[in-house]
């Protein structure tokens, strides 16, 4: 039985900045991409301060610092998603399972869509990232539900496989009206 949804934050509960700006500026180039997104593996794991890690990507783009700022940090919250989440808290426990280089949370979303989450696990503060198993165990745990007994929404494939590989229920995420369908099956089915 489902006793717990996890949302993945940025591509799923907000816009998200870096994405795009990698694509932008490194996709064409192997080395750089691969430069970059180590420094974001580095950041999200709490290896890297953040503004390190801005500087050294707007260095490697060849691009003004304030200008990296704002685009890495062009994130919107999802609000019609966050609407959907407010009527699933009425029965089941809501988490939030992130790879971020820092609390954003505070900057990203209002208090009262904050207030809708019973649990949080943030890559920095946990020092790995997703696909990691202990990043699942670790949010199931602060929610206080077994693997069998939740649900993770990520817009990255490879995140939604890694928690279905320790028995959490995946969804890939791909807009709203996709993940209410396939989540409102999960459920009813459970």
């Amino acid at each position: 039985m489902i006793k717990a949804i996890v949302f993945d934050c940025f591509g799923v509960l907000t816009s998200d900045g870096w994405l795009p700006f990698a694509q932008k500026y490194f996709g064409d180039d192997a080395v750089l991409k691969r430069e970059a997104h180590d420094l974001n593996k580095q950041v999200d794991s709490g290896f890297l301060d953040y503004d390190s890690f801005v500087h050294q990507v707007a260095n490697l783009a060849k691009v003004d610092l304030a200008d990296a700022h704002r685009q890495i940090e062009g994130n919107i919250a999802n609000q019609p998603l966050f609407n959907y989440i407010a009527e699933l808290k009425k029965n089941y426990k809501i988490g939030m399972l992130s790879n971020a280089g820092a609390n954003w949370l505070g900057r990203l979303f209002t208090p009262g869509q904050l207030d809708l989450f019973d649990a949080t696990a943030l890559s920095f503060e946990l020092g790995f990232i997703k696909p990691d198993p202990r990043a699942y165990h670790t949010i199931c745990k602060r929610l206080g539900v077994e693997p069998g007994e939740a649900v993770f929404i990520d817009d990255i494939q490879r995140y939604a496989t890694g928690a279905q590989d320790i028995g959490m229920k995946g969804v890939w995420y791909k807009n709203n009206d996709q993940l209410k369908e396939e989540l409102e099956s999960l459920l009813k089915s459970s």
